[in-house]
């Protein structure tokens, strides 16, 4: 196990809760604009029926506008941010607070409808055609949220990124001009390499915040930033169907059991061997879902000596047997498959 490398824990998550792109397009707005976007349970059957869970995002190129989710004040932004709605909320992004949506709560999906379907431009316009102007790139993403996404629990309802006031050309922006070369270019397959752009636009995007982490912030992303936890959690991720134990863990930190589990917890949310099973879980239901696996070899896969005490644990965390979760997965891909007939896309 230890000549083993260790593994970057951010990748990994990304790779086992599946993260898709669904959609990607670009909006030039003239004031005064606004949309009211509903819950993502309204549209996510739209853009990627197969997902559990969509995440929004916005890159703002040009002008400055205000975002919002309930509950909570408008924000401000400027060209350069960065705006995510990780949770599925429904949110606003107005030209100005309290302005009026452009379009109904129908209106939308049916946007949402129309883009999918491939029948829209991949830039958009919309607004009253004032003076200001903004225009932003808009990402949409599916993943898993279930049965364990540490990824999305650690993020809030509404992540701000500001764009430095020094900052250069960088990594992020090259992304940028590669994806609108790509849809000026108009080339064939030209929409598959548009998703996996805004894919990596996203994984860039958490990085970023991972880096302006503050040393009080907690969370798992925290968690990967303080070298002995992040040790732990890459350990665990290496080697997850080890037979670990919270002495082992600590031996192989240089830790103390008690200091270990209480930062631990303390980042991350749980202690370390629950943690360790609810990955093991989330694991798990990435193989039942990708094919016809029998149920012993993915608990063994997992760490579980035999079939029965990981179906225990599988329904002990889920609800549901791993049979049953197979099931649900293959119904809902069957779903997919009658849909898609009546919304072939057009590249």
């Amino acid at each position: 196990m230890s000549d083993l490398p260790v593994p970057d824990p951010l990748s990994d998550v990304l790779r086992n809760v599946k993260l898709t792109g669904a959609l990607f397009f670009c909006v030039d707005a003239t004031s005064p604009w606004g949309v009211m976007v509903p819950h993502a349970s309204e549209f996510g059957p739209i853009i990627l029926p197969r997902a559990q869970h969509i995440v929004s995002y916005h890159i703002v190129l040009e002008g400055s506008g205000y975002a919002s989710v309930p509950g909570f004040a408008p924000q401000l932004f400027n060209a350069g941010d960065v705006i995510v709605f990780p949770h599925a909320d429904p949110y606003a992004m107005l030209s100005r607070p309290g302005g009026s949506p452009e379009f109904s709560a129908d209106e939308t999906l049916q946007f949402f409808r129309d883009m999918a379907a491939g029948t829209l431009p991949f830039v958009v316009t919309e607004g009253g055609g004032g003076a200001e102007r903004a225009k932003f790139v808009c990402g949409f993403l599916g993943c898993d949220a279930r049965p364990f996404n540490p990824l999305l629990s650690t993020l809030p309802r509404l992540l701000h990124l500001k764009r430095p006031p020094d900052a250069g050309c960088d990594f992020l922006d090259r992304l940028i001009d590669l994806t609108l070369a790509e849809a000026q270019a108009g080339r064939a397959g030209g929409e598959c390499i548009r998703l996996g752009l805004s894919e990596l636009i996203f994984i860039e995007v958490v990085r970023r915040y991972l880096a302006g982490l503050g040393t009080g912030e907690v969370g798992w992303l925290a968690g990967l930033r303080d070298p002995s936890v992040g040790r732990a959690l890459a350990l665990l991720h290496k080697c997850p169907a080890f037979a670990w134990t919270l002495e082992e863990l600590a031996r192989q930190t240089g830790m103390s059991r008690s200091v270990l589990a209480e930062r631990f917890a303390h980042l991350v949310g749980y202690p370390p061997m629950q943690y360790l099973a609810q990955w093991r879980m989330q694991m798990a239901a990435r193989l039942l879902g990708d094919g016809t696996t029998k149920i012993a070899t993915i608990g063994e896969a997992v760490g579980y000596a035999s079939e029965a005490a990981f179906s225990r644990s599988f329904k002990k965390i889920t609800g549901v047997s791993p049979a049953a979760w197979r099931g649900r997965v293959f119904a809902s891909g069957a779903h997919e498959a009658g849909g898609q007939i009546a919304r072939k896309k057009i590249v």
